[in-house]
């Protein structure tokens, strides 16, 4: 799982701050569902430690079980392969962003939620998209394909709405990185 192609400078950075931010939301002992685990599944490897069990799932991903993590190559366009309330929390880290479509995810995520289990997500915010244009495009320090993925940025008001709209209750809401981040958190 440790495998690591060549990336852009910031990339790694960027990781490190929304692990940083998220870690502290994720439980001892919990089961974890990180969607958009990215071909490494980096934030699982991260938590091994600290989880009973990881499952990353991504189009990008190969299939394997090493401990207590598996990965499971799949598209978000398609219902998660995982019983009903399997999982304590649930991560979508950068994730929402790149979707054309993201209520149905976002259903198929409370379904595997146990109940009062959390979705703890990271999303540009509006404020974002200029400087990771400029990042991308013009400097070369994030990955521009990445960039040119993005269907949407969001403010508080608009993440706020769509997650509502899937019955998610508990909305906890904060910006990040100089406001160019979103960091929420919400529950079954």
């Amino acid at each position: 799982m440790r495998e690591r192609l060549q990336e852009p400078w910031l990339e790694p950075r960027l990781r490190w701050l929304r692990f940083r931010k998220i870690a502290a939301q994720i439980p001892a002992g919990c089961r974890l569902l990180d969607i958009g685990c990215g071909r490494s599944a980096w934030f699982l490897q991260q938590m091994s430690s600290r989880i009973e069990q990881g499952v990353g799932v991504d189009f990008k991903v190969k299939p394997m079980q090493i401990g207590n993590l598996q990965t499971i190559p799949l598209r978000l366009t398609e219902n998660l392969p995982f019983a009903d309330a399997s999982f304590d929390r649930v991560t979508m880290l950068a994730v929402l962003e790149h979707l054309e479509h993201e209520q149905p995810i976002l259903q198929e995520v409370r379904r595997v939620l146990k109940p009062d289990g959390k979705l703890v997500l990271t999303v540009p915010s509006v404020w974002a998209k200029p400087v990771l244009e400029l990042l991308a495009y013009r400097l070369k320090l994030v990955d521009e394909q990445e960039i040119r993925d993005h269907k949407r940025y969001y403010n508080r008001v608009c993440l706020q709405k769509v997650l509502q709209e899937t019955q998610f209750t508990d909305f906890q809401h904060h910006y990040f990185q100089l406001w160019m981040n979103n960091f929420c958190s919400v529950t079954r």
